[in-house]
C-alpha cells in the first residue's frame, strides 16, 4: 500500500475524469493521497474532494505562485478553516524564485505568516522551494514547527541534511524517474530512506513512462515507487512499507482515518 504525499487532484486536468482517477488509484494500492490547497478561492474545493474521495486529506495554505492575488484578510481566512476543518498540513507553501518577475518580498512574507500558522497549530508543512532552498530554510530556523515535507525535493545534498536535521522528509515522485535527472537519483539512491516519501504531484511532474506532455496520476505512484526501489537495489515492498510509515511519521493526521501501520512482531522466541 502507498500514500502520495502530494496530488493536485482538484484540479481542473481531472474534471472530466475525477472519479475514475481515483478508483484507479485505490486500485492501485494508494490508500491516502495528500491534497494541497493553492490559494482561500481554492480551500472549499479541496476539502470537497476529500469529503468526496475516501483516503484523501487536506493541506491547507497559500502557494508561492498565487500570492500575488493574495490579500491580508486571506490569512485569517486560513487560521479560521484551520480551526475548522483541521487539515493534515500548511500547504502548499513556500517561495518560488523560478517564474521571471516573482514579487520575493511578498512570497516572503505570506510564507513566514504561514508558518506562525502552522506552529499555533502544530501542524507539519507541505514546502514548495523551487530555487529557493536556502531561502525557506532561513525561514524554518526561526520557527518552532512539526516538521513537514520538502515537496519535489531537488536541492543539494548538504541542503537536504539541513531539511533531515529540521525534522522534514523529502518528496521523491516523477522527476527521479527520467534518466537525466542524474544528481535527483543519486539522491534517491543514498539518502537515508527513512527520509524520503512518495509523491506524484499530479497533474504536474509526469514520470518518464509518461512522457513529458502527459498527465501525472496518482494511480502511477506505485510505478514511481518501483524505480525507487531499483535504484535502492531494494525490494518493491520495503520501499513500499518504509515510504508508507515515514509518510505516517511526519503526518499523523493521517492516524485520524487510515488504518495505523501494524505493531512489528515481536523477536523469534518472545511473546505468547
Amino acid at each position: 500500500m502507498y500514500i502520495d504525499t502530494h496530488c493536485h487532484l482538484d484540479a481542473a486536468e481531472f474534471a472530466a475524469d475525477r472519479d475514475a482517477v481515483a478508483a484507479r488509484a485505490r486500485a492501485a494500492g494508494v490508500e491516502a493521497l495528500v491534497i494541497p490547497a493553492v490559494e482561500r478561492a481554492n480551500f472549499p474545493v479541496v476539502l470537497e474532494t476529500c469529503r468526496r474521495y475516501p483516503g484523501c486529506h487536506a493541506a491547507l495554505g497559500i502557494h508561492p505562485m498565487y500570492v500575488e492575488r493574495a490579500q491580508p484578510d486571506d490569512l485569517q481566512a486560513l487560521r479560521a478553516a484551520v480551526a475548522e476543518h483541521k487539515p493534515v498540513a500548511i500547504g502548499e507553501i513556500g517561495l518560488d524564485f523560478f517564474v521571471a518577475g516573482y514579487d520575493r518580498e511578498k512570497q516572503e512574507f505570506y510564507f513566514a505568516e504561514q508558518l506562525k500558522i502552522a506552529r499555533d497549530f502544530n501542524l507539519p508543512v507541505l514546502l514548495h522551494l523551487r530555487r529557493a532552498q536556502d531561502t525557506v530554510l532561513k525561514h524554518l530556523r526561526r520557527a518552532d514547527l512539526a516538521g513537514g515535507i520538502a515537496h519535489a525535493f531537488n536541492g543539494s545534498r548538504q541542503q537536504a541534511e539541513m531539511f533531515i536535521k529540521l525534522g522534514f522528509k523529502l518528496g521523491f515522485g516523477g522527476a527521479m524517474t527520467w534518466p537525466c535527472a542524474i544528481h535527483l537519483r543519486e539522491l534517491a539512491a543514498t539518502l537515508p530512506l527513512d527520509a524520503i516519501v512518495l509523491e506524484t504531484d499530479a497533474p504536474d511532474i509526469p514520470p518518464e513512462f509518461v512522457g513529458k506532455e502527459g498527465r501525472n496520476s496518482p494511480e502511477f505512484l506505485p510505478r514511481i515507487a518501483q524505480v525507487l526501489a531499483d535504484l535502492r537495489h531494494m525490494p518493491l515492498e520495503e520501499i513500499a512499507a518504509a515510504t508508507r510509515a515515514n509518510s505516517w511519521q511526519v503526518l499523523p493526521g493521517l492516524d485520524m482515518v487510515v488504518p495505523s501501520p501494524p505493531a512489528p512482531l515481536p523477536p523469534a522466541g518472545e511473546g505468547s
